[in-house]
């Protein structure tokens, strides 16, 4: 609001940039305005900034057109342009004297290019259409059926130029009747709408006309048409099909035959007319509020329900609208309930480019969700996928969505029966470039997990290339798939004796870290009983090495705790366990211990190596007697994690087995948490108001010598426990400890180990991620 004091306006204009225009040969002179309403004392009361363009039509430019005299003469015309700016004047001139015209279906900025729209039956008319002329052709449109087809056919022939838009865009009566007649006879005909729809389907190519198309409800209006051709081609088919079995039974060939023609002649149009209407949809979905009242609308379902079409163009279209819609959650949600993989499993392979490109892209994005991607593989698309993978136009798409699904553990397994992991190792086997592409590693890796593709990986010469081409070139991705297909039992961790020496040489403080942490984990999965680990730590002098990457903040965590599992299954051959134990190692181990004390994965590792120690005579007594490791084991037996308390009750059973003190010290601690546990569950239960006792509302209900139960001399008269209950109970928790551990070590493998983080589990997903997208 405006003051009393205040006494004038003053406005300031701010020439800005200078631009050309992106459909007409004119310029366009950016600028802003500020306007200030100033009080008596002249300072500012209030402000208000305001930015503007004008534009600046070059009617007269052709290619004979003098470019700097037309530049002197806008310059000197228009105020809004400094005359130091003469040169880029002349120069954006220049740019529009050779610019070529722009076309509406190769526009840069659409998301899908289907072919362009041709020209359908009613279009093709003698007369010329000129512009000057759009009067007498909107008269055309309040005449009968005919001559409104006549008549927009010619105004559609100037939209399709882009230099008329403009001007037809000022012309109200022409568009307000073109709408009215769309809006009252597209049931009537078929042609009309279609010419009609066609002509704001050319507004709609440029993003600044949408405004246009939204004020008239062409968008609703196009909704309802796709959804009453669509119930109309369902009604075609059921008619065809009842006639078809009466022609058959009275042996009607011929009639048959007429009726099947003008069946396809009625085809032929409809579609016509569904692309552009569904063109001009896929155009205003640029707006992803238009776009959310299409779904509101069902677009999802009028268009899954399009892929039963067989027309090539309407489907690259349709696919390429779902490819769109598909980014969005809620359109993912509605596709699957439409089962719409089944109908795009149809479609793989298919002869025709275009489908076949957009089917696998829709494809990739719809990969992204397990449930779709589990499906793919029920509905068979697996292998015929996979027999993509030598195509070069979609080699990329292909390896993008086996990928996705090589990510789910049961659909894992079903690779080992198509040809897949051949054309793979081919690949990695004639890649020339250092660097292997992310998505082709990355699906290699996947696999790798699953010990039935890891099998076929090694067959022939495979696991021997891959270890020659990862040590030349230290790839660290290319060892993650070896260290992949090492930790599967069985004969695959054989075929690694060959490599542990060469495995060993990596492991240096000089080599990349990532690789390092590739090449531990390799030698820390193969648990071999015939390998001489004390030999390989001394010829490769590795204990050095190993201690030094203990001490916390020497290296990254991934890397220590490779180290940790390595130490771990070193440690399972007696003589190299005690040449580890006088290296001083323990004692590192137990101050990484306090260090990570509240990362549950170095703690588990750790105390998995004091388990695989406490088996030999050296290394015991070395932690029983040297170490505080056994009461921070004890200090561990009641972890939250499971893992951590299967580990470490199995480890304190052992230390009990063979040190009497520290078994008395480890059943008294069992002793009391189990004691404080019952006391805790007795002290939490607290009485009801409404049940004051807790036996009932009798008080005299334990004064019954009949509900007893015979105490079997475990208490004394005083209430107390006496010795032998004690001595039972401990007995007993033993023997249950003593199962336990026989559990564990069968549940677990043979050498007992947890799993990591990285995961020794085969079915695991371990390398999810790469840079492709879609």
């Amino acid at each position: 609001m405006q003051s009393d004091d205040a006494q004038y306006l003053k406005r300031k204009v701010k020439p800005g940039n200078i631009d050309v225009h992106p459909t007409e040969k004119a310029l366009v002179v950016h600028y802003e305005v500020e306007a200030a309403i100033l009080g008596e004392k002249g300072d500012a009361m209030h402000e208000e900034r305001k930015e503007s363009q004008k534009i600046i039509r070059l009617r007269s430019l052709n290619a004979s057109t003098d470019v700097a005299s037309l530049a002197r003469k806008v310059v000197e015309e228009c105020k809004l342009i400094h005359p130091s700016k003469l040169a880029e004047v002349e120069h954006l001139i220049f740019y529009l004297q050779n610019r070529k015209k722009p076309s509406i279906e190769k526009e840069e900025k659409k998301l899908v290019k289907p072919r362009e729209l041709t020209p359908f039956e009613g279009m093709e008319i003698d007369e010329e259409a000129n512009i000057n002329k759009i009067d007498d052709y909107v008269e055309l449109l309040y005449e009968d059926v005919p001559e409104k087809i006549r008549g927009s056919t010619l105004i559609l022939h100037l939209a399709r130029n882009p230099d008329n838009l403009e001007e037809l865009l000022h012309n109200e009566t022409a568009l307000g009747a073109l709408a009215r007649v769309l809006r009252e006879d597209w049931k009537h005909s078929v042609e009309l709408a279609t010419t009609i729809v066609y002509i704001f389907f050319c507004f709609s190519s440029f993003s600044q006309f949408h405004g246009l198309i939204t004020h008239y409800k062409i968008g609703a209006l196009c909704m309802n048409i796709v959804e009453h051709e669509l119930k109309r081609y369902d009604l075609w088919q059921d008619e065809l099909q009842k006639k078809s079995k009466a022609y058959i039974l009275d042996n009607l060939r011929r009639e048959h035959e007429k009726a099947y023609k003008k069946y396809q002649s009625l085809l032929v149009k409809q579609e016509q007319l569904l692309r552009v209407a569904l063109y001009l949809l896929l155009n205003l979905a640029e707006d992803t509020r238009t776009e959310l009242k299409m779904r509101n609308k069902n677009i999802v379902h009028l268009l899954v329900k399009t892929l039963d079409r067989d027309n090539e163009e309407l489907l690259v279209l349709v696919i390429s609208f779902l490819k769109k819609l598909s980014i969005f959650l809620e359109n993912k949600n509605d596709m699957a309930e439409m089962d719409i993989v089944e109908k795009l499993a149809c479609l793989v392979p298919c002869d025709h480019e275009d489908v076949m490109n957009v089917t696998l892209r829709l494809l990739l994005n719809l990969s992204f969700d397990t449930g779709l991607r589990t499906k793919m593989v029920q509905v068979g698309l697996l292998p015929k996928i996979t027999a993509l993978l030598g195509n070069e136009t979609h080699k990329q798409i292909v390896m993008c969505i086996l990928y996705h699904i090589s990510m789910d553990d049961r659909a894992k397994s079903m690779f080992a029966y198509t040809e897949c992991i051949p054309q793979l190792m081919k690949m990695l086997f004639e890649h020339r470039e250092e660097k292997i592409d992310s998505e082709l590693i990355s699906f290699c890796i996947n696999l790798a997990a699953n010990k039935r593709n890891a099998q076929i990986i090694c067959e022939g010469n495979g696991l021997k290339m891959l270890m020659k081409r990862a040590l030349k070139f230290k790839d660290p991705l290319l060892m993650k798939m070896i260290r992949n297909v090492s930790q599967h039992d069985g004969p695959l961790k054989q075929l690694f004796l060959d490599y542990v020496g060469d495995l060993a040489a990596q492991i240096s403080p000089e080599e990349d870290e990532e690789f390092v942490i590739e090449c531990l984990g390799t030698l820390a999965n193969l648990t071999i009983p015939d390998l001489d680990w004390e030999l390989l730590l001394r010829e490769y002098n590795l204990v050095p090495y190993l201690k030094d990457r203990l001490k916390p903040g020497s290296a990254e965590d991934d890397l220590i705790l490779e180290v940790v599992i390595m130490i771990g299954t070193v440690s399972m051959d007696d003589s190299c366990a005690a040449m580890l134990a006088k290296s001083g190692i323990i004692p590192a181990l137990i101050e990484l211990l306090n260090a990570q004390q509240e990362d549950d994965e170095f703690v588990c590792q750790i105390i998995y190596v004091f388990y695989q120690m406490v088996f030999h005579q050296a290394t015991r007594d070395v932690i029983i007697k040297d170490t505080q490791a056994p009461a921070y084991l004890i200090d561990l037996m009641h972890d939250k994690n499971t893992e951590i308390r299967k580990v470490c009750d199995n480890t304190l059973d052992i230390i009990a087995e063979y040190d009497e003190e520290w078994g008395r010290k480890i059943q008294s601690e069992k002793f009391r948490w189990h004691n404080s546990q019952w006391l805790e569950m007795v002290e939490s239960r607290q009485m009801d108001d409404s049940e004051p006792y807790l036996y009932g509302d009798d008080p005299d209900a334990l004064e019954r010598p009949d509900l007893f139960y015979s105490t079997g001399h475990y208490f004394i008269i005083d209430g107390s426990i006496c010795a032998f209950f004690y001595c039972n109970y401990i007995n007993s928790s033993w023997i249950t400890e003593k199962v336990v551990l026989s559990q564990y070590l069968e549940s677990n493998g043979s050498n007992g180990r947890p799993a990591t983080a990285y995961g020794f589990r085969p079915d695991e997903p371990f390398y999810q991620g790469h840079g492709a997208s879609s």
